[in-house]
């Protein structure tokens, strides 16, 4: 196997196990940590640790002889504030939801944002294919077996809503994402990210939440988890994976695996288990996710992933 189709396969495969593994890790911290003080944490060690790899790629590049990526300011900073403010409200409407949900189910909602990434392009004025609206289709089938059980009360649970809200959030991100930073450097990118992400929770958690060191003390593995390999490293390997792809499909469809390694460790790591009615729900989503990323022309579909 050749360097170039490694980084299209293994790595990208490598991303979405850490992205769904840090489901758990999320879920294991909820119980301790407030949603905003643990977003705060959490993005504003991302941002000081990506710094310093910004700056190691850059060396990387001067001893290659080759020139740094230049970045436009303004893309950088209005685009990476902006993102930041979207990651913010949907990273703490997912952290928010943990603690009444289970890792996979948790998994499973928030890669809706991956239909709903096509759909929001409507009000772009993008033309969006009749299998988008099918992948619609198949999520919401999917997401009422999950969501609603027999015989209830048609009413979503709390978590359930805010998880369905952060979906949201992140296809707004990525649509943002997708805008700014055709010319800017993708790792000092996601530093402003991180850093608006992490200023803006960390506001929240001063003004609405009381703060228990201990509990922190407690979480410290789950929040160094999600900050170093959820955000840094997951996500350099992201960048790394797609940079070369002529054709992003294999690399995306890899990304939507975090929906299925999220139930994994939840049922291995943490004994969580589902229904037969909620599993059938996880095998609709997934079928709409790798349809909503099956592009009509190769080259034409490409995403990043929170």
């Amino acid at each position: 196997m050749n360097q170039k189709l490694f980084r299209q396969n293994a790595l990208p495969l490598l991303a979405a196990l850490i992205w769904g593994t840090a489901f758990v890790a999320q879920s294991v911290a909820a119980p301790y940590v407030p949603p905003f003080a643990f977003n705060a944490i959490r993005s504003l060690i991302a941002a000081a640790v990506l710094l310093p790899i910004a700056r190691a790629f850059d060396g990387a590049r001067l001893r290659r002889g080759e020139a740094p990526v230049k970045s436009n300011p303004k893309h950088l900073w209005i685009g990476g504030a902006l993102s930041g403010a979207f990651l913010a409200a949907a990273a703490n409407l997912q952290q928010a939801a943990m603690a009444g949900t289970t890792a996979g189910k948790a998994g499973f909602i928030t890669a809706l944002y991956m239909v709903l990434v096509p759909v929001l392009g409507v009000f772009l004025r993008r033309r969006t294919p009749v299998k988008t609206w099918v992948s619609v289709a198949i999520a919401v089938a999917g997401l009422w077996l999950l969501c609603f059980r027999r015989g209830a009360q048609l009413r979503l649970a709390t978590a359930d809503t805010y998880l369905m809200l952060c979906a949201v959030f992140f296809a707004v991100q990525i649509h943002c994402i997708d805008y700014y930073t055709t010319d800017v450097d993708g790792i000092r990118f996601s530093c402003v990210q991180f850093l608006v992400a992490g200023a803006i929770s960390a506001v929240l958690s001063a003004l609405f939440e009381t703060l228990d060191w201990s509990g922190v003390l407690r979480s410290a593995v789950p929040i160094l988890y999600c900050a170093l390999f959820s955000s840094c490293i997951a996500y350099t390997l992201q960048v790394i994976s797609l940079k070369d792809a002529e054709d992003p499909t294999i690399p995306t469809l890899l990304f939507s695996l975090e929906s299925v390694f999220s139930v994994l460790a939840g049922a291995v790591l943490l004994g969580d288990r589902l229904s037969a009615r909620e599993y059938l729900g996880c095998l609709l989503m997934l079928c709409a996710v790798v349809l909503s990323q099956l592009p009509e022309k190769p080259g034409k579909n490409k995403l990043q992933s929170p």
